[in-house]
C-alpha cells in the first residue's frame, strides 16, 4: 500500500513523493520569457518538498497564449532562462516538467486582474499587450466577455499547432525537463475540439467521438515519438463539460484509455471551462477526486487527483486508498510553499525533510547523513 511520501517511478523517472505542484498561470511573463517571479515561485515549492514541479500552461506557439503574460516555449531563446529554473528545481531533489498548451479561442485576452477581456475592443492595453489572431475548431465565440468569433482552423493550422507541441517538447527535453503534460482541459484548444459544444466541423476532426479526439491523440502520438522513451507524458483532460449536449464523463474515460494507447502515462482531471455557461451542478470539494478514481479503475491508467485537496490527511488517504497515484496541490501550495514539508511533519513521515540550511535551525538535528538527493543541498553545503 503506497502512501503520500513513497517515491513513484513512471517509466524511467523516479519522483521523490506523490505531490505535484498544480500548473497555475502566473500571467507574469514578457514575450513568453520567465523572470525572477517564476524562478522564486517554482523554486520555492521545490525547496518546500513537492515531488514534481509543473510549470503553468506554457504556450507552444506565440498565438497560443491566453494573455500577453503567459509563459512560452515556442523558440530556442526560451530555453536558457527556463533551464535555470529546471536546474535549481533538480538541485532541490524535485522533478521538473512543463504543462504545454494552446489557448485556441480563449486567447488574446488581458490578464485576469485587468479583467480577462479580449485585447482591443476599445479597452486600454497594458504593457506588451497587442491583439493577435486566434483559432479554434469552429468559428464559435467563447461567450461572455470573450465574444469575438474566432477563425476556424484549417488542416494546415492543425498541423502547425501539432508541430508546435512537438518542437516545444524537444526544447523541454533539451533543457532537462522530466515530464511533459498536455493541457487538454479548461476550454483550451484540445477540449474545444473534443467537446461537441465548440466543435461543429464536418471533416475528420469533427462529428463523431473518434473524430473529435483525433487532434489530441495525433498530437500525443507525435510528441511520444520525439519525447525520450524513459520520460513520462501526462495529460490534463476535462472530466465533463457539465452542460447538456456537451462532453461527458463516459467520454472522458474512453479518451483516457486511448491516451494510454498513444503513450500517455498519467491523466489528471479538470472539468467545465468550455464556454460561458452556468454549471448545472454545484462543484463540491473533492468532486474531481471521486471521478478520477473511476478513471483509474475503468480506464486502467495512472491518475493524479486534484481540486479542493487541502490537508495532508486528505492527500495521504487518496494515495493509500488507491484513489489516485499522485495528488496535485494548487491553492494550498500557493498559500504555503512548504506544504509538502508541513504535510510530512503532520503525518510523522521522516522521509521528507527541510533543506539542510533550514533543518539545522528548525530541528537542531544532524542532517549530514541524510541523502543529498532528497531535498537538495544548496550550493553543496552540508
Amino acid at each position: 500500500m503506497a502512501s503520500l511520501f513513497d517515491p513513484i517511478t513512471i517509466r524511467g523517472i523516479t519522483i521523490r513523493n506523490r505531490t505535484m505542484l498544480s500548473p497555475m498561470c502566473m500571467y507574469s511573463a514578457t514575450n513568453g520569457f520567465p523572470n525572477d517571479w517564476h524562478f522564486v515561485h517554482l523554486g520555492s515549492r521545490a525547496v518546500g518538498g513537492a515531488g514534481l514541479i509543473l510549470t503553468e500552461d506554457t504556450a507552444v506557439l506565440e498565438e497560443g497564449r491566453i494573455s500577453a503574460g503567459d509563459l512560452g516555449l515556442w523558440s530556442d531563446e526560451h530555453i536558457k532562462p527556463l533551464a535555470r529554473i529546471a536546474d535549481f528545481v533538480h538541485a532541490q531533489g524535485a522533478a521538473f516538467g512543463f504543462q504545454l498548451g494552446y489557448s485556441g479561442r480563449k486567447g488574446s485576452t488581458t490578464i485576469p486582474w485587468r479583467g480577462g477581456q479580449p485585447l482591443g475592443e476599445g479597452r486600454a492595453l497594458g504593457p506588451n499587450e497587442r491583439p493577435w489572431q486566434t483559432f479554434g475548431p469552429s468559428p464559435i465565440a467563447y461567450g461572455g466577455t470573450r465574444g469575438q468569433v474566432r477563425t476556424e482552423m484549417s488542416i494546415g493550422d492543425i498541423r502547425r499547432v501539432q508541430q508546435g507541441f512537438v518542437d516545444a517538447a524537444l526544447r523541454a527535453d533539451k533543457l532537462g525537463a522530466d515530464v511533459v503534460e498536455f493541457h487538454a482541459a479548461w476550454g483550451y484548444v484540445f477540449q474545444q475540439f473534443y467537446s461537441p459544444l465548440s466543435n461543429q466541423r464536418d471533416d475528420e476532426y469533427g462529428g463523431s467521438f473518434d473524430n473529435r479526439i483525433r487532434f489530441l491523440l495525433e498530437t500525443a502520438e507525435a510528441v511520444r515519438e520525439v519525447w525520450p522513451p524513459h520520460k513520462p507524458l501526462f495529460a490534463r483532460i476535462a472530466l465533463s463539460d457539465w452542460v447538456e449536449g456537451g462532453w461527458t464523463f463516459e467520454e472522458a474515460v474512453a479518451l483516457s484509455s486511448k491516451l494510454q494507447q498513444a503513450g500517455v502515462d498519467l491523466v489528471d482531471g479538470s472539468s467545465g471551462g468550455i464556454g460561458h455557461f452556468k454549471l448545472n451542478r454545484q462543484l463540491s470539494p473533492l468532486m474531481h477526486v471521486l471521478l478520477i478514481k473511476r478513471v483509474r479503475e475503468e480506464a486502467g491508467i495512472a491518475t493524479g487527483a486534484n481540486f479542493g485537496i487541502e490537508t495532508p490527511e486528505e492527500a495521504n488517504e487518496i494515495v493509500k486508498s488507491n484513489v489516485a497515484d499522485m495528488v496535485t496541490i494548487g491553492r494550498a501550495m500557493l498559500r504555503d510553499p512548504y506544504w509538502a514539508c508541513h504535510a510530512a511533519e503532520a503525518l510523522k513521515d521522516d522521509r521528507l525533510f527541510y533543506p539542510n540550511p533550514y533543518e539545522h535551525w528548525l530541528t537542531g538535528r544532524s542532517v549530514v547523513n541524510k541523502s543529498e538527493g532528497q531535498n537538495g543541498i544548496v550550493n553543496g553545503l552540508t
